[in-house]
């Protein structure tokens, strides 16, 4: 049977430092005595606000947005009044409001097309590739020069495109201040530099010199520098030429013509496969065709028969008697007219150098059509007379050329 204390609670110590609540007893006086002090003190702060508070002064941006907001508000206000007719009403922006004018002011950011285009020019990259430009030699390394193009940067030659071969006087055949015309062989790289050669516009310019040469069946000279087993070897210009054992009058010995000096006429120029043939044999056959005239009666032996006509032998040159020159009449066969072997008159009708080929016609020694065949040996008898009557006509053609 446990024995109660009852004073068991007034003994109980509070445990540590810690100090027992104490409870504030405030009288009902005191509370209004408090609220009375409250209230005073918020009626001096409201006091001093309403003495303190500054006066809002509106400048006219803020007039403009609230009257741009009340009349928002109106606008609002009246839409409720639309029916739903009105709604469905297409709108009509004739009959809105437009007084308003858009205005555009010039200030220094205004876009000036001269000015855009100058810029462009100034910057515009000079010297495409294949371009030919003049320019001025301005500085001479170990492996190539510089030379002053007038762009921005200036162009750079390689030594080995400096000039044709091997240049042993580099430094003293380029001096500082030449001026030259170079070759743009390869556009500006990102220092806005361009590469340029003197010797691609030596080749081009050769290579344009052979074309004109080949075209006027010019005959040239050439110095045998070597050979190889389909031919010899030459320098035409700066460009390597080749003639082909063939077309030599005698390739039995070829080998001997090294070092000497043969007349050759262009066989084959072709610039963009660097293709230049040249041949002995034609060189002979330019030299008698220079020899013939338009309109001019010859005599020679039809030396073989093709389906579109004869040829001739000129004595060292052979014609062609195309079967649409031949006569003005119809034939079955070529063979019903000439044969192989057969000595003929003809006229000839074209003479074309850079080809090597010699046109002739039968055709205009006709005094009515189908003569030729109807009595062949008629018309080669009175040939020279028949000749002199076409003499005019290719005067005439000779004068339109």
């Amino acid at each position: 049977m446990g024995v109660s204390n009852k004073n068991a609670q007034e003994n109980i110590q509070p445990k540590g430092n810690k100090k027992p609540l104490q409870v504030l007893h405030i009288s009902k006086k005191d509370t209004q005595k408090i609220d009375n002090e409250q209230t005073n003190s918020q009626e001096e702060i409201k006091k001093e606000d309403i003495a303190i508070k500054p006066q809002i002064i509106k400048n006219d941006s803020v007039k403009k947005v609230e009257d741009n907001n009340e009349s928002t508000k109106n606008f609002d206000i009246s839409q409720q009044n639309l029916t739903q007719q009105d709604l469905n009403r297409p709108l009509n922006f004739s009959e809105q409001n437009t007084d308003f004018q858009l205005e555009r002011t010039v200030d220094e950011f205004d876009f000036d097309e001269s000015a855009f285009l100058e810029a462009l020019n100034a910057n515009e990259p000079i010297g495409a590739t294949g371009e030919t430009i003049s320019g001025k030699v301005i500085a001479i390394e170990s492996d190539g020069l510089y030379v002053d193009i007038g762009g921005k940067a200036p162009g750079y030659m390689p030594k080995k495109e400096c000039g044709l071969g091997v240049i042993t006087n580099f430094k003293e055949k380029f001096s500082i201040g030449l001026e030259m015309e170079v070759l743009v062989i390869k556009e500006q790289n990102a220092d806005g530099m361009v590469t340029v050669s003197a010797r691609a516009l030596i080749l081009r310019q050769s290579w344009e010199k052979v074309s004109s040469s080949a075209k006027n069946g010019e005959l040239i000279n050439v110095l045998i520098n070597g050979f190889n087993r389909g031919g010899l070897t030459c320098d035409v210009d700066g460009l390597r030429g080749f003639i082909p054992r063939s077309q030599l009058e005698d390739g039995q010995d070829y080998q001997s013509f090294v070092g000497k000096t043969l007349k050759v006429a262009f066989l084959e120029v072709n610039p963009e496969s660097r293709k230049l043939v040249l041949s002995e044999k034609k060189a002979s056959l330019v030299s008698k065709i220079t020899s013939l005239e338009l309109g001019q009666l010859i005599e020679g032996e039809v030396l073989a028969v093709k389906p579109y006509g004869f040829f001739i032998d000129l004595g060292g040159a052979s014609g062609l008697l195309h079967q649409s020159s031949l006569t003005n009449g119809s034939i079955r066969s070529l063979r019903e007219v000439f044969r192989e072997g057969e000595m003929i008159k003809a006229l000839i009708s074209e003479i074309d150098l850079e080809k090597g080929r010699i046109g002739l016609n039968t055709a205009l020694l006709e005094n009515s059509a189908g003569e030729l065949i109807i009595d062949k040996q008629k018309v080669m008898q009175e040939a020279t007379e028949r000749a002199l009557k076409t003499k005019a006509l290719f005067d005439k053609k000779e004068q339109d050329k």
